[in-house]
């Protein structure tokens, strides 16, 4: 097979295996990856295409000068042009797998806090309607002269202070960015991460090991300038290195893929420790909820035997307290409630991915 048929296939071969990475969608991994493509490519096209070769020499056995044209091609470089595309591919591909993982690991507590804050804004209206249809209510008793307008005072506060947590509960929804999230869980994509670490350093092991060897075939002619023959003969020639050490370089090689991905699980910024430190916060976030949410209940609890003693006021005074529990009952139902969700969703997150 010639070698023009050789480089002709080889880099057909190569087009098409990178034809999806050329195709993603404009994204940060795409961008990177194309540029990973377009750099293996362009060295992919070097060690594929042949070298044209010419010079003049002047042989010592005193004949005439000659002009010798030719081609070489290396068998080596030939299969290194279709490992560098494949070494192309394993990285974008461990590129996007850690893009991903690392959006996971940064923003996952913030989306959890967000989706928390979200809830608790629509308990904040809904105990916004409860207190606003008390206060409607009392400020009726005032102008019947049933009760006095500092009984209304304090509910007003009350109102006054779920305002203000509206508000900042809003503030702190804006201050919150969190880009869109994979669906595949945490767990899944670590492993994933893992796998493509090793992968992409199997393809670098494999294209260094191309260094061991390597075929070189060269055709041309060679023709005679002075005095200038008629006749340009033509020449072939194939040349065979191979390194000694091949089978040691090899050895290291491989210890070196074990040894990468060791290191990789106890590298401290790398995501097997990342995904562990995220795991130790959820667990503590469960745990302070857990103990909020205790609370808030022994609370609850407390004002519904305060409602029972006053179920029915039949005072001014009794009227007041029962005011006053039920709009702490209001805005204690908003903490119960953002606990109660806190809880859930972290402990969902947890089981979810890991």
């Amino acid at each position: 097979m010639s070698p023009r048929i050789v480089y002709l296939a080889l880099l057909t071969l190569g087009n098409i295996a990178l034809a999806q990475t050329a195709q993603l969608p404009a994204t940060d991994e795409a961008a990177y990856c194309t540029y990973l493509t377009e750099q293996a490519k362009a060295q992919s096209d070097l060690l594929r295409t042949p070298n044209a070769v010419g010079a003049f020499t002047q042989p010592d056995t005193g004949l005439p000068t000659q002009l010798v044209a030719g081609l070489t091609l290396s068998l080596s470089g030939v299969k290194k042009a279709g490992i560098t595309l494949d070494a192309a591919r394993k990285n974008c591909d461990l590129y996007q797998s850690s893009i991903h993982v690392q959006q996971t690991l940064q923003y996952a507590l913030p989306a959890l806090e967000r989706e928390a804050l979200t809830n608790r804004l629509a308990l904040i209206e809904q105990a916004g309607k409860s207190l606003e249809e008390l206060i409607a209510n009392t400020a009726k008793m005032v102008d019947a002269k049933n009760m006095t307008r500092p009984m209304l005072w304090s509910l007003q506060t009350n109102k006054i202070k779920l305002d203000a947590d509206r508000a900042d509960t809003q503030s702190k929804i804006a201050a919150i960015y969190t880009p869109p999230l994979t669906a595949t869980p945490l767990k899944q994509q670590v492993q994933q991460k893992q796998s493509t670490d090793a992968t992409e350093q199997q393809a670098q092991d494999r294209l260094t090991r191309q260094n061991n060897w390597d075929v070189a075939l060269t055709v041309g002619v060679h023709q005679q300038i002075n005095p200038v023959a008629d006749n340009p003969q033509p020449y072939g020639e194939v040349s065979v290195t191979y390194n000694l050490g091949s089978r040691a370089i090899d050895r290291h090689l491989d210890r070196s893929v074990t040894a990468y991905t060791d290191w990789k699980k106890l590298q401290e910024a790398d995501i097997v420790r990342g995904s562990e430190a995220l795991r130790t916060q959820v667990v503590q976030a469960i745990s302070a909820q857990q103990s909020r949410l205790a609370s808030l209940s022994q609370e609850t609890q407390e004002i519904a035997k305060n409602l029972q003693i006053v179920a029915n006021p039949d005072t001014t005074a009794a009227i007041d307290f029962h005011n006053q529990l039920s709009s702490t009952q209001i805005l204690l139902q908003i903490e119960t409630g953002d606990a109660t969700f806190r809880l859930q969703h972290l402990e969902d997150f947890l089981k979810t991915n890991y």
